[in-house]
């Protein structure tokens, strides 16, 4: 597929396409192409201030934070259907936009963006409050109250998915709220936008700003009435968000952030299903994803045999057009990623690490790199030490389970983590001793609708996915009333 027709490339702001103030627009490039697809209205700060004001107002007066739990519902479960509808759109919006596979991101990461909604739908009629047993002579209850108008900063790496998984939730609270795709990948937050309005969402509750992080994304972080404000990105960002909002009006931020996960594979593992979740935890979506075992630690006794066959799986993966049904690996999102993946690949092979395959662009045109693996990796190798957010695996040899745990550990990040094994005790040991906010046991990347996700240390706090990432979007209340009857007053 060589063009495609951009529908949506204005601000949406109070349930209408409109043009910036400035007027000024950026590009959107394809990164299977290098070319551009549509020039977006570039929101600025005083286009968030009028998206405030609007969500604001939509949250003091408006329907939408007083609805039944079960209006809000039905929209939500409408909204979910209309992805389903229009998932070839949605699909082919995120292929050209960010190099995404098209089978892969229709029949996975849509099917789980439509779900999120759904399972959300199924939480905005269940929020409920506690009775508290206080002092003989006081009775007191608590609510669990929407928390006002929230920003939402959105990452490029699965804009459909990560705008389900941030919106979802706040819009079952009750919660108003201004969006900010990336600028790399605005196409799929307006064409959900434009969904929700046709759901019957109201107009003003759901508000999309494309721009930038200086601009746009700061306004938010530091806006007085924005009252929660919820980031996926870089750690670098995350504490440039987390400092502006205590600045202002001390927003309660929820950061999900880097990652530079440990893969254990202990000498016992079913060493091809070892391999396969290797590939599949480091591999998929380019491996532009947070959760990446990209240190991959293997026990001595099966390290060679591993790296073999991890080795003969990466140079037949199959890599080009995303559009093609046999592709498993497209272009990185954007040039400047391009250019970093290569850089880290350029000091791993400075540094002394084994380039066993990969290390090259590929193709004519676009941000293609070839699957990349190395060996002989130390731990205080950049590559080792900073994520890469790309198609880079390094393997490291361990000897013992005390080992393996403390290497593990020393990263300042902790978000992901897996392990390999078919002893029990081996995975009941390692698994209570990482430090991290996920651990999967033969298997990688379990995430799900149902499952908290989120990191500990610089991989940041708070949780999305799971009933508790309501948490986030809801105060709590506690209403106090005397029992005037009792014999103590």
């Amino acid at each position: 597929m060589t063009s495609h027709e951009i529908k949506f490339t204005k601000l949406f702001i109070n349930g209408e396409f409109v043009d910036s103030i400035s007027g000024h627009t950026f590009e959107t490039i394809d990164p299977r192409t290098e070319q551009v697809l549509a020039n977006i209205a570039e929101g600025r700060k005083e286009d968030i201030d009028m998206a405030v004001s609007v969500a604001r107002e939509a949250f003091d007066n408006g329907p939408w934070p007083r609805l039944p739990g079960e209006g809000r519902r039905k929209c939500l479960l409408k909204l979910a259907d209309l992805i389903d509808e229009n998932v070839d759109e949605l699909a082919t919006l995120e292929v050209i936009d960010g190099g995404k596979q098209f089978a892969s991101v229709k029949y996975l990461e849509l099917a789980n963006t439509s779900e999120t909604f759904r399972y959300f739908a199924g939480a905005a009629d269940k929020i409920r409050g506690a009775t508290l047993k206080m002092s003989s002579s006081m009775q007191a209850y608590t609510l669990r109250e929407p928390i006002g108008v929230v920003g939402h900063i959105i990452p490029w790496n699965a804009p459909s998915l990560m705008f389900a998984m941030k919106v979802a939730p706040a819009l079952a609270a009750g919660c108003t709220m201004v969006i900010k795709p990336s600028e790399n990948t605005p196409l799929s937050a307006l064409f959900l936008a434009h969904l929700s309005k046709q759901a019957g969402i109201p107009d003003g509750v759901i508000n999309v700003v494309p721009g930038f992080g200086k601009t746009a994304g700061a306004a938010i972080s530091s806006h007085m009435d924005i009252d929660a404000v919820s980031f996926t990105g870089s750690t670098i960002v995350g504490r440039t968000v987390m400092q502006a909002a205590a600045e202002s009006n001390l927003k309660p931020v929820a950061l999900e952030l880097g990652g530079k996960s440990p893969y254990m594979v202990f000498d016992d593992a079913d060493i091809d299903k070892a391999v396969e979740f290797a590939v599949i935890g480091n591999l998929t979506n380019k491996g532009e994803m947070c959760i990446a075992g990209t240190r991959v630690f293997v026990q001595e006794g099966i390290h060679d045999i591993f790296v073999e066959k991890l080795e003969a799986i990466m140079k037949s993966w199959p890599s080009g057009d995303p559009f093609d049904v046999a592709t498993r690996h497209g272009p990185q999102n954007n040039k400047r990623q391009y250019e970093k993946v290569l850089s880290c690949i350029e000091k791993g092979i400075k540094e002394g690490a084994t380039l066993v395959t990969g290390g090259k662009p590929f193709g004519e045109k676009g941000y293609y790199i070839e699957p990349t693996l190395f060996t002989n990796v130390k731990d205080d190798m950049t590559i080792a030490k900073e994520e890469i957010f790309g198609p880079v695996i390094s393997v490291f040899k361990f000897k013992t389970v005390e080992e393996v745990i403390k290497r593990a550990n020393a990263t300042k990040y902790g978000l992901a983590s897996g392990i390999m094994t078919k002893n029990i005790d081996i995975a009941n040991t390692v698994s209570r001793s990482i430090r991290a906010g996920a651990v999967w046991i033969n298997c990688y990347v379990a995430i799900d609708r149902d499952a908290p996700h989120g990191g500990y240390k610089m991989s940041g706090f708070g949780r999305e996915q799971g009933l508790e990432a309501l948490d986030h979007y809801l105060q709590l209340k506690t209403v106090a009333t005397p029992i005037y009857d009792s014999p103590w007053l």
